[in-house]
């Protein structure tokens, strides 16, 4: 298991080390001073299990660092380490872990590590995808929808970003999972962010209007109420 705490302070690294060993004297951690280091060491195989970021360092935003790794790798876990709980709300919209203010505590880290391991049995879905002579690893229930565009495709996500990646539409497609939609031709979307369906228009949360084939419209329909009905049942517990 490849573990990371990025701080700057040298003295907050040892107190994290030794909290560290209470829960597992096997256990190790990698030592960054910086989010420059981190992504660096970010980019190496294996992936990091799990990243302990300290929130104000010099120059640095904890908070745009797990963007950063985000990006890179959206499989680690991410726990916040501050002095305040200030950046909680920014902290958990990027689906961080946990959230522990120093001093960290033993306690801290085994709670940090029973959420990773529930984050994981979700088996959050994700895929790489090639843009130019960058690959993007995102979660699939990130892409809002795919539009065919001449011979790329636009992965559009819920950050705003569009991925142009030249991939073959049905190819891209069949990647995807039973949440994503086909309403067009060149066009499929991931129905947890459309807010209405028409009889020839989907709207989307982010406002985005996407035609629908008026010759399948009753089937796009039938298919979205059925999603809709799937996930009420789910939360009411039916």
């Amino acid at each position: 298991m490849r573990i990371a705490i990025c701080d700057d302070d040298l003295r907050e690294q040892k107190q994290f080390e030794e909290a560290l060993r209470g829960w597992d004297p096997t256990r190790s951690a990698e030592k960054f001073l910086s989010g420059a280091a981190l992504m660096e060491a970010a980019k190496t195989q294996p992936r990091f299990d799990i990243a302990f970021l300290d929130i104000y360092m010099p120059n640095e935003n904890g908070i745009e660092v797990a963007e950063a790794l985000r990006k890179i790798s959206p499989e680690t876990g991410i726990v916040f380490v501050t002095t305040s709980r200030e950046h909680a709300v920014e902290a958990f919209s990027l689906y961080a872990l946990h959230y522990l203010v120093k001093p960290v505590t033993t306690e801290g880290i085994v709670e940090s590590f029973r959420r990773l391991t529930e984050f994981r049995s979700r088996h959050r879905k994700s895929i790489t995808l090639t843009v130019g002579s960058e690959r993007h690893t995102v979660f699939l229930d990130k892409i809002c929808f795919l539009e065919s565009d001449n011979h790329t495709v636009n992965v559009s996500l819920s950050d705003g970003r569009v991925l142009k990646v030249r991939m073959s539409f049905k190819e891209l497609e069949n990647k995807m999972d039973e949440n994503f939609l086909r309403i067009n031709r060149g066009i499929v979307v991931n129905m947890e962010y459309v807010m209405r369906i028409g009889t020839d228009i989907c709207v989307l949360q982010n406002g985005i209007r996407l035609p629908i084939a008026i010759r399948h419209s009753t089937a796009v329909r039938a298919k979205y109420d059925d999603y809709v009905f799937d996930r009420l049942s789910e939360r009411k517990d039916f």
